[in-house]
């Protein structure tokens, strides 16, 4: 069958996923195995640090979920479904980088961490947006969002004197920041093919956002209240450290963005009233 020409913005988001993964070849690589420094895991580590451990590696483990229904969205464009291929690789040693760290540490048993596994594979994450576009402006705020969180944990671990989970730590806000940039740099091609649409899926994510582990780990707002004291994401920690740059980023102004929303939150309360009408 004959194809034709490549269309200008395929061709911006494949030059954007080869310079994503350049830099990643050259730069940001990182191995399981030889980069990690297993033997300063502190074993008298706290409970609370375990927990927090134990959540993030939960979270990741709906990666199969998060693969499948990301590829399948963005397959028809090159670029972006080899991006999200590339992504699954990377976020794949995020969760076994955690999962090691809570056997090695001797915070979990093997029977307990595989046991957690299964309980985990019971529930299916589902995407929470039907689109492309949408679901490439909710990663480009999750990841930022991730991101912040690492961040925040990687000084925990400092602060409780554990430099291998420090390190692990280290290596996973790397990739979550260079992932923040992919998203966020696909996003502004958007903007520049249909600006008025972009921001109308950009406030519809910004209105519904959640993290992806709301509903899916086990015990998920216990979980989230235990670890607020160390490195929880409020309203007022989102809006600097995640709605500001992400807007920053996009060259979006804030009262744009504001106009937008309020389109999005006045079209939402219209659909739910002729809903039940």
């Amino acid at each position: 069958m004959t194809q034709g020409p490549v269309t200008r913005i395929e061709e911006r988001l494949y030059r954007i996923y080869m310079e994503f993964f350049e830099k990643a070849e050259r730069e940001r690589r990182w191995s399981l195995f030889d980069d990690i420094p297993w033997d300063k895991i502190n074993k008298d580590a706290s409970d609370d640090l375990a927990l927090c451990v134990e959540t993030f590696a939960s979270v990741e483990m709906y990666l199969p979920d998060y693969v499948a229904g990301g590829i399948n969205v963005v397959r028809p464009w090159f670029g972006r479904a080899w991006w999200q291929a590339n992504w699954g690789y990377e976020e794949s040693k995020h969760s076994l980088a955690l999962g090691e760290w809570l056997m090695r540490s001797g915070k979990r048993t093997k029977d307990q961490w595989f046991d957690h596994y299964n309980t985990i594979a019971e529930k299916e994450w589902v995407a929470p947006f039907k689109t492309a576009r949408q679901m490439t402006c909710y990663g480009a705020l999750q990841e930022q969002v991730t991101f912040v969180i690492y961040v925040k944990h990687r000084d925990f671990a400092k602060r409780e004197g554990d430099e291998c989970l420090y390190a692990i730590y280290d290596f996973i806000a790397r990739d979550e920041i260079a992932h923040t940039r992919f998203y966020q740099e696909v996003v502004a091609v958007l903007l520049d093919e249909d600006r008025e649409g972009t921001l109308a899926d950009l406030a519809k994510v910004f209105a519904e956002f959640k993290m992806p582990g709301v509903d899916l780990v086990p015990d998920y707002d216990t979980r989230i209240l235990q670890m607020r004291d160390q490195g929880g994401v409020d309203r007022d920690l989102f809006i600097r450290k995640v709605y500001l740059p992400v807007l920053k980023f996009l060259n979006i102004g804030r009262h744009e963005m504001l106009a937008a929303q309020r389109k999005a939150l006045q079209e939402r309360g219209e659909a739910r009233g002729a809903a039940g009408a």
